[in-house]
């Protein structure tokens, strides 16, 4: 099997995802206790033998850089190939691309500076746990231009935003998975399979496709290049099925969800027994349950101190409950601190958000509040 690198592009989306990503791109909302969304991408390629990994960053970057760090966690700190941060070719926390072909542009140094095969383009708004192994022999083996990697869609698993800015593609595939058709973001959907986001292609193949598609104008891989493709057959495009749980980040709900689905064994075993998936540690104390404590059937991670109620919810690092608190349905991010008798159901708070005593907010299952960080209530 050739030799391939990994580029995970970031989108520069803030409007779906509300106050999350208010302050941080969309691929660094915290999910699962104690994880980023860029984690599982970056632990889907090394864990797929992927030693050079290039993360096109744009708005609101602060946050995702400080978690990337070397990329000693994910073991992509190495002095030979590793963790390469992409910035913005503007300058500005605020600047961005209109679409992954600017990005891979405005890097074409880095592009041209490798020496693997295979390039493996990754979006940073999935949620899921394989090893894309199979998809590159696949790719090898059919003779392939590009390999796609796509699911059955799910309406529950893909909830979309109209504020969303991000190319949804949706593809029909024949009996020896060759992708015949595509559609962008249609109203009424007609094929039933939806890529997600993961594009396998040769690097020399992905250079030239670029340099066409800036001296031509063009923004968006999928809209530009890959479905014109299709349409005319002047390239083969095959296509990859995952049958496994994921999930898009793309709506509060869908962040909720998901939150929510990881309570169930099955899918826990399915994100996170397969292969390993590394995060950015923190050294922290077990979490401390005192008298009083009631904890059902949530996530609860290290550092943190209860001792009211919690039931179906996952809280994060160093989160603190007093003393007859009651919580249900939540997800709180990093110190947050939840006051005597407060009640919480059905809600989101962001990192260090303080909800004093007796303080209470509720809210319906399927619209769940959030507030943003350092909020006081």
């Amino acid at each position: 099997m050739k030799e391939t690198m990994g580029i995970i592009y970031t989108s520069k989306d803030e409007f779906s995802m509300r106050e999350l990503s208010s302050n941080r791109s969309v691929t660094a909302i915290p999910v699962a206790a104690r994880y980023r969304l860029v984690d599982f991408q970056l632990s889907n390629l090394v864990n797929s033998g992927i030693r050079k990994v290039g993360v096109l960053i744009q708005g609101r970057y602060n946050s995702l850089m400080d978690h990337l760090g070397s990329g000693k966690e994910w073991n992509l700190h190495t002095r030979n190939n590793g963790l390469y941060i992409l910035p913005p070719s503007h300058v500005g926390e605020a600047a961005g691309y209109q679409g992954v072909l600017d990005g891979l542009k405005a890097n074409m140094d880095f592009l041209r500076r490798s020496s693997q095969d295979y390039v493996l383009i990754c979006g940073g708004r999935m949620i899921y746990n394989t090893l894309y192994n199979d998809m590159i022999k696949c790719h090898e083996e059919s003779g392939a231009d590009m390999t796609l990697l796509y699911t059955r869609f799910d309406p529950v698993a893909f909830d979309f935003s109209t504020s969303s800015g991000d190319v949804r593609a949706f593809v029909s595939v024949d009996d020896e998975s060759c992708i015949t058709d595509m559609e962008i973001n249609p109203n009424v959907i007609s094929f039933h399979n939806i890529l997600m986001d993961v594009v396998l292609i040769k690097r020399t193949l992905l250079m030239h496709l670029v340099d066409i598609a800036a001296s031509r104008g063009y923004h968006e891989l999928y809209e530009s290049i890959i479905r014109p493709s299709i349409a005319d057959r002047s390239m083969k495009v095959m296509g990859c099925e995952f049958k496994g749980y994921c999930r898009r980040m793309e709506t509060i709900n869908s962040f909720y969800n998901l939150n929510m689905d990881l309570l169930r064994p099955e899918v826990r075993q399915e994100i996170f027994g397969k292969n390993p998936v590394f995060t950015k540690t923190r050294d922290d104390a077990p979490a401390k349950y005192l008298p009083g404590a009631k904890v059902k059937n949530s996530l609860i991670a290290d550092g943190c101190e209860i001792e009211g109620e919690v039931e179906d919810s996952v809280l994060f690092r160093g989160v603190k409950v007093c003393k007859g608190a009651k919580i249900k349905g939540a997800i709180i991010m990093q110190d947050g601190y939840i006051g005597e008798d407060a009640v919480l159901e059905n809600v989101i708070l962001d990192k260090d958000v303080t909800v004093l005593k007796g303080g209470k907010m509720t809210a319906p299952r399927h619209y769940p509040v959030v507030l943003g960080k350092n909020v006081t209530i």
